[in-house]
C-alpha cells in the first residue's frame, strides 16, 4: 500500500475548498462525510472496519485474528470508541483527547478507561482518537483494523460508526447466524454503505456453531442469498460471505490449536482476506474514488445553487441599474436635442443679418428719439431673456437628472449705447420743410437730438432709407438733407451696436455651450460594496467549482456538470457614460396628456414680432397663427412630458407596457354608456389600450387646438366645443385606468 499509494492532496484540497465556499455547517452530516472522505484519501494505509450491531462479536473476531486479547470484550455492549489497530513493534496504546492531551501506555489496559462504555452505556466525550499498535505481520503490510462500537444501541454510537465507515477501504459486516438480518441492519446496509459508494464489503456469519448441523446449512444458504444480493465489488473469484465462529476461533488461537482454528472458519477467512487486501491495495483508487464521487455529487449541486442564487441577486441589481442607465441615456439624448435646438435658435437670433433685419430700424429710431435705454430694457431684453431661459431650462433638466454641477446661468450683456457724432446743423434749414423723401410726421415726443418737426423728418428718413435699402450709398446726393444725413448716422450706429452684440453674444454662447455640454451627461454610479462582494463570491465559487471538476476529471470521475465560462461584467459596470456597442431595450415611451381643460390651454410659444420701421402711432398688422410654430410648441410639450415620465420611471425602474386592464371598472349601465361614448369621440374601438387612447388624444389636440384658428373667429366656438368633448372623453378613460 505504501508503494502504491497515490497522492490525492489536490483533490482533497478542492473538496475542502468547495465546502468552505458553500459555508457548510461543521456539525452537518455532509461536512462529517467530507472530512471522512478527505482523511481516507490522505491515509496511505489500507483500512478494514468491523461493523455490525452490538454483541455480534466484532471485538472477539479481531482478537482472534490478532491472536490475543488485544481489544476489550464482554457480554454487554463494550466498545465505546472507534479503536484503530496499527502495526507497531510492541503492543501499546495511544489516546488523544479533545484538548490535545496525548496518553501513551504500554499494553491495552488503558482501553478500559477510555475506550469502553461507562455505567450508563455512554461514550466518553473527551476522547478524540484511540490507537492500538500491535506487532502483527498482516498489519505490517500497511493494513489497519478499526473496531467500531456496536450499532442499534445508542444514537451517538450509530453516528460515530456511520462517520468512520466512509473512511475505510474494506468493511467486514458481522452477521448473527441465529437470526436473519434485522430491518435496521438492512437500512444500514443501504444508507451507510451502498448509497455512499462503499461496495467493498465482506459478510461474516458468527454463531453458526450454536445451531444444529441441519439448521446451520439452512441458515447459511439464507445468508448466502442475502450476501449475493449485495453487489459487492471484490476481486473476481472471491466470495463475499464467510463463516467464522469468533469465540472458538479466539480460543483456538490462544491455545495454538490449529485444527480448532480451521474448523472455526478463521483460517479460511484470513487467507481470503489477505488475498483480497493484496489485490485491492494495488488499486486503491478503485476502492476510494466511488466514495469521492458519491460525496461530490452532493457538493456540486450546493455550489451550483449558491452560484445561481447570487447570480439572480446580481442580475436583479443589474437589471434595475441598467434600466436607470437606459432612462438616463435616453434623457441625455432628449435633453441634449432640446438644448441644441435652443442653442441654434439663439445662434440664429444673434446672427448679424437676422439682428439687422429684425431690430436695426427699431434701434435707429430709438437712437433718434434718445430712447435706446427704455427700448432695450423692454422688447429687446425680453426677446433675448426668453431665448437664454430656453437654453437654461435644459440645463435645469440635466441637473435634475444627472446631479452634475451646472455652469452659471447664461448672461449675454448688451453693448454700450452708441455715441453719435452729428453734422453741424445748417442755418438755412427750414424747420417746416417736411417735403423730403421719407419724411413722415411722428407727432410729439421728438427727442433732444433733432428737435421739433425736423426730428420727425429724421425718423421718417430712417424708414425710407431702410425700405429702399440705400442707407449705405456713399455718393452724397445733392438732395440729401440734413435730417437724412442724421438718419444714416443712426442707422450706421444701430448696425455697429448689433454687430457688437452679435460678435460678443456668439462668442459667449460658444463658450457656454462647451461648458454646458459636459453637464448634459451622467456617470455610472459605483455599485454598492455588497454587490461587488457578491461578484467576487461568484467568481470564487465558479473557480472552486471548475477546480473541483478538473480534479475529478483527473481521476476519471464523471459528472453531469460543465465548467463555468468566464462571464463579462454587466453593462452598467463596464460602460462609460457615452453610448457604446451595448444594446439597450428602452422602456415604452409614455407621454401623459395634460389633465386641464382646453378652456385654459397652455400658453402659446413666444412669438417674435419684427417691429416695423414706421411711425409709432401706425396700427400694426397681426399675421395669422403660424402652423409651424404651433407644431414646434407641441414637440416641446411632448419632450417635456417624456422627460417627466422618465423621471417617474427612474423611481420605479420599470415601465408598464402593452394593453392595460381597467383598474376601476364601470359598475352601472350609465357609466358603461359614458365610456362607450368616450371611445367614440376619440375615434377608437372599445377594446383599445390606454396607450392608444393617449395617442388619439394627442392627435385630436393637434388638430383642434385654438391657436390654429386665431385668424378664423367664426370657428372659435366650434373648436372650443370640440376640444371640450375630447377632454371629457380622455378624462373618462383616464379615470377607469387609474
Amino acid at each position: 500500500m505504501h508503494q502504491k499509494y497515490q497522492d490525492y492532496s489536490k483533490l482533497t484540497d478542492s473538496i475542502k475548498s468547495a465546502c468552505k465556499l458553500i459555508d457548510l455547517n461543521t456539525e452537518s452530516t455532509l461536512y462529517k462525510d467530507v472530512t471522512a472522505v478527505c482523511n481516507h484519501l490522505a491515509n496511505p494505509n489500507f483500512q478494514i472496519a468491523v461493523f455490525g450491531p452490538f454483541n455480534h462479536g466484532k471485538s472477539t473476531l479481531l482478537n482472534a485474528m490478532l491472536g490475543n486479547r488485544t481489544l476489550p470484550i464482554d457480554l454487554i455492549p463494550t466498545t465505546g470508541a472507534a479503536i484503530t489497530v496499527k502495526y507497531g513493534s510492541t503492543l501499546c496504546t495511544r489516546i488523544m483527547l479533545i484538548d490535545g492531551t496525548e496518553i501513551y501506555r504500554s499494553g491495552t489496559e488503558v482501553l478500559q478507561q477510555f475506550a469502553v462504555l461507562d455505567g450508563n452505556r455512554q461514550m466518553r466525550k473527551d476522547v478524540a482518537s484511540v490507537e492500538v499498535f500491535c506487532p502483527d505481520s498482516f498489519l505490517e503490510r500497511g493494513v489497519e483494523f478499526v473496531d467500531l462500537p456496536g450499532t442499534n444501541d445508542r444514537e451517538a454510537q450509530d453516528n460515530l460508526v456511520r462517520d468512520r465507515l466512509l473512511g475505510t477501504d474494506l468493511v467486514i459486516q458481522l452477521l448473527d447466524a441465529r437470526k436473519l438480518m434485522t430491518l435496521g441492519e438492512r437500512e444500514n446496509l443501504r444508507d451507510w454503505l451502498l448509497e455512499r459508494g462503499i461496495k467493498t464489503v465482506i459478510f461474516v456469519a458468527n454463531f453458526l456453531n450454536l445451531l444444529e448441523p441441519e439448521e446451520q446449512k439452512q441458515v447459511y444458504h439464507r445468508l448466502l442469498f442475502v450476501a449475493e444480493s449485495f453487489r459487492a465489488e471484490l476481486p473476481p473469484g472471491f466470495s463475499n460471505l464467510y463463516r467464522v465462529d469468533a469465540l472458538p476461533a479466539l480460543r483456538a488461537r490462544l491455545k495454538g490449536d490449529v485444527a480448532l482454528a480451521n474448523s472455526s472458519g478463521l483460517a479460511a477467512f484470513e487467507t481470503a482476506l489477505q488475498n483480497i487486501v493484496a489485490i485491492l491495495q494495488q488499486n486503491s483508487g478503485g476502492v476510494r474514488l466511488p466514495r469521492v464521487q458519491a460525496i461530490t455529487s452532493q457538493i456540486q449541486p450546493l455550489l451550483v445553487d449558491k452560484i445561481y442564487k447570487l447570480s439572480s441577486e446580481i442580475k436583479t441589481f443589474d437589471d434595475k441599474e441598467n434600466a436607470k442607465i437606459e432612462i438616463k441615456q435616453k434623457a441625455k439624448n432628449l435633453i441634449y436635442r432640446g438644448f441644441k435646438v435652443s442653442i441654434n435658435e439663439l445662434q440664429d437670433w444673434l446672427s448679424l443679418p437676422n439682428l439687422l433685419a429684425k431690430y436695426q430700424g427699431d434701434i435707429a429710431v430709438a437712437l433718434a428719439e434718445n430712447n435706446l435705454q427704455s427700448w432695450q430694457t423692454g422688447t429687446f431684453k425680453k426677446d433675448l431673456t426668453e431665448l437664454q431661459l430656453s437654453i437654461m431650462k435644459w440645463l435645469y433638466q440635466a441637473d435634475d437628472f444627472f446631479k452634475l454641477e451646472r455652469p452659471e446661468d447664461l448672461r449675454i450683456p448688451f453693448p454700450n449705447a452708441p455715441q453719435l457724432n452729428l453734422p453741424t446743423k445748417p442755418n438755412n434749414i427750414n424747420s417746416n420743410d417736411l417735403t423730403e423723401p421719407g419724411s413722415i410726421a411722428v407727432g410729439s415726443g421728438i427727442g433732444w437730438l433733432l428737435g421739433g418737426p425736423v426730428g420727425a423728418a429724421v425718423v421718417g428718413s430712417i424708414s425710407y432709407l431702410l425700405n429702399k435699402n440705400i442707407q449705405k450709398t456713399e455718393i452724397k446726393s445733392a438732395k440729401d438733407s440734413y435730417h437724412q444725413e442724421v438718419a444714416k448716422i443712426c442707422i450706421t450706429a444701430a448696425e455697429k451696436y448689433l454687430s457688437d452684440l452679435s460678435s460678443q453674444g456668439l462668442s459667449i454662447l460658444a463658450e457656454y455651450e462647451q461648458k454646458a455640454t459636459k453637464v448634459i451627461n451622467f456617470q455610472v454610479t459605483q455599485e454598492p460594496g455588497e454587490i461587488s462582494q457578491k461578484r467576487e463570491n461568484i467568481k470564487q465559487l465558479q473557480t472552486g467549482f471548475n477546480q473541483l471538476l478538473t480534479e475529478l476529471e483527473k481521476v476519471n470521475i464523471k459528472t453531469k456538470y460543465q465548467p463555468y465560462q468566464e462571464t463579462a461584467k454587466s453593462a452598467n459596470t463596464q460602460t462609460s457614460t457615452q453610448e457604446n456597442s451595448t444594446k439597450y431595450t428602452y422602456p415604452e415611451k409614455k407621454v401623459e396628456p395634460p389633465r386641464q381643460q382646453v378652456s385654459t390651454p397652455p400658453p402659446p410659444p413666444r412669438q417674435e414680432t419684427t417691429r416695423k420701421v414706421e411711425p409709432p402711432r401706425q396700427q400694426v398688422y397681426t399675421p395669422p397663427a403660424n402652423p409651424a410654430g404651433v407644431e414646434a410648441k407641441f414637440r416641446a410639450w411632448e419632450l417635456d412630458e417624456e422627460i417627466a415620465q422618465m423621471k417617474a420611471n427612474m423611481k420605479s425602474s420599470s415601465s408598464q407596457t402593452g394593453k392595460q386592464q381597467y383598474q376601476n371598472p364601470p359598475k352601472t349601465q350609465a357609466e358603461k354608456d359614458k365610456i362607450a361614448r368616450a371611445y367614440q369621440i376619440l375615434g377608437l374601438q372599445p377594446n383599445a389600450s390606454f396607450a392608444e387612447v393617449k395617442q388619439a388624444y394627442k392627435t385630436l389636440v393637434k388638430k383642434w387646438h385654438p391657436d390654429l384658428f386665431m385668424n378664423q373667429p367664426q370657428m372659435q366656438k366650434q373648436v372650443q366645443e370640440k376640444m371640450r368633448l375630447v377632454n371629457e372623453a380622455y378624462n373618462v378613460l383616464d379615470a377607469i385606468n387609474g
